[in-house]
């Protein structure tokens, strides 16, 4: 009787370790979550930009707007000579900046659009003092989107995300209901899971360890952001928005992609409702993590241009 006393109460106190573990564990992960490493902009960056706008014979101008919370969102912004009346807001990915989209806006500048590049919120060089995975983005969106009908009066206003910008431009569908089409590669179904695979690897495991042995760790994060950032990461869904909207949707996921499984836009094509909305998906075999332009350029350039062209009308549902 003793000794199942003594196996009992070792094996509480296991638990207990474990547990407070996971809440330590969780809530740094937390911190590292909301703490992007910023990669600033240097002056070969900005030379890099004028030499892409050169090349287009676009103009180049740095521009900001104000966020809903104050914090000022910076950006470049390309507008080509011959223009085909167009816009496409491209976003990109985590603890990046702007300049990793100028090779798509190279590529949208060759066929007439004018783009937009910003620096998402806590990256580059907008403010923000921590990022959010869309909850707060998605409004940001917004703002660039009527910043642009405003300055630009453009016929339609596209959307191109890699990684991070992808989950934030289909979370931003919520709110911003007028795009004619958008474009996201390597998304995140939801940011719950996204933090399964991540935690998973730390076990060097997958997405099941995640869901049962790390939960712990998980919920803890969760909690903390909300209790100490008023961020509820719950929220940071683009599964459920593009559910919930009408905006026709283009999901690329690299057969390969070792950070993001297949399956995260996989799933957010399976939970559509296709309200009326055209949602595909295309994944190229041999692709990475936002690799399809390196891995199949032609075929990229093909389906993101005719993506955008096939959808030439505003969205009207919402308006």
């Amino acid at each position: 009787m003793n000794r199942v006393r003594i196996i009992l109460w070792w094996g509480a106190v296991l638990v207990a370790v474990w547990l407070v573990a996971c809440a330590a564990g969780g809530i740094l992960a937390a911190e590292l979550a909301l703490h992007p490493g910023r990669r600033a902009l240097g002056p070969e960056d900005e030379q890099r930009a004028q030499a892409l706008a050169a090349r287009n014979h676009a103009q180049l101008a740095e521009v900001s707007i104000a966020a809903a919370d104050g914090a000022t969102l910076r950006g470049w912004s390309f507008r080509p000579m011959r223009a085909n009346g167009d816009t496409v807001i491209l976003l990109h990915g985590h603890t990046d900046n702007r300049v990793g989209m100028l090779g798509n806006a190279e590529l949208l500048l060759r066929h007439g659009y004018a783009v937009l590049l910003p620096d998402a919120r806590a990256h580059g060089a907008s403010g923000g003092e921590f990022g959010t995975y869309g909850v707060k983005e998605a409004g940001d969106v917004r703002r660039w989107f009527d910043w642009i009908e405003q300055t630009e009066t453009p016929r339609c206003i596209d959307g191109l995300g890699e990684s991070m910008g992808a989950a934030q431009l289909l979370q931003s569908l919520r709110t911003t209901p007028g795009f004619c089409a958008v474009v996201a590669e390597s998304s995140f179904a939801s940011f719950r899971e996204a933090s399964y695979v991540r935690m998973g690897e730390k076990m060097n495991a997958g997405a099941w360890a995640g869901r049962t042995l790390l939960r712990p760790a998980i919920e803890a994060g969760f909690l903390y952001a909300r209790w100490r950032y008023g961020v509820d990461l719950e929220q940071a869904s683009p599964e459920n928005a593009v559910a919930a909207s009408s905006v026709p949707v283009l999901l690329i996921h690299g057969g390969k992609d070792a950070n993001l499984p297949p399956r995260h836009s996989e799933e957010i094509l399976a939970h559509s409702s296709f309200r009326g909305a055209a949602v595909s998906l295309w994944e190229p075999a041999e692709a990475g993590h936002c690799g399809a332009a390196g891995a199949e350029p032609e075929e990229f350039e093909r389906r993101v241009i005719g993506w955008f062209e096939n959808h030439p009308e505003l969205a009207q549902s919402d308006f």
